[in-house]
């Protein structure tokens, strides 16, 4: 479920962050990725308790901007040596399956919508 797999990444995404500062002292890129990252989360569960479907895939549509972000943040820590590659990798991974679930998504309550 979404929901799981995106809660899942937060934990994830806090854990990198907290490494990030303690052991790095990165700050600034970090607390962008932190909040980029768990708000993919919160903006699932908002769309969980949607209004209307319109609703429903516009909370879903923040969520899967988010994760760009996120992805663009996981990147660009990667090239420049702050996330180590097994890191990268093993983050990267997840949070690509999670953008695929949520075009999917989206695109399927779009499609049923016009129906």
């Amino acid at each position: 479920m979404i929901s799981d797999k995106s809660f899942d990444f937060a934990v994830k995404i806090f854990n990198v962050y907290r490494r990030l500062s303690e052991e790095k002292k990165e700050y600034v890129i970090s607390r962008q990725l932190l909040r980029s990252g768990t708000s993919i989360g919160a903006n699932i569960a908002e769309a969980e308790e949607a209004q209307s479907r319109l609703d429903f895939v516009s909370k879903l549509s923040i969520a899967l901007k988010e994760a760009s972000e996120t992805e663009y943040w996981l990147k660009l820590l990667s090239a420049t040596g702050y996330l180590d590659s097994a890191d990268y990798e093993l983050i990267i991974g997840d949070c690509i399956e999670i953008k695929k679930i949520l075009v999917t998504i989206i695109k399927k309550t779009k499609e049923n919508h016009s129906k």
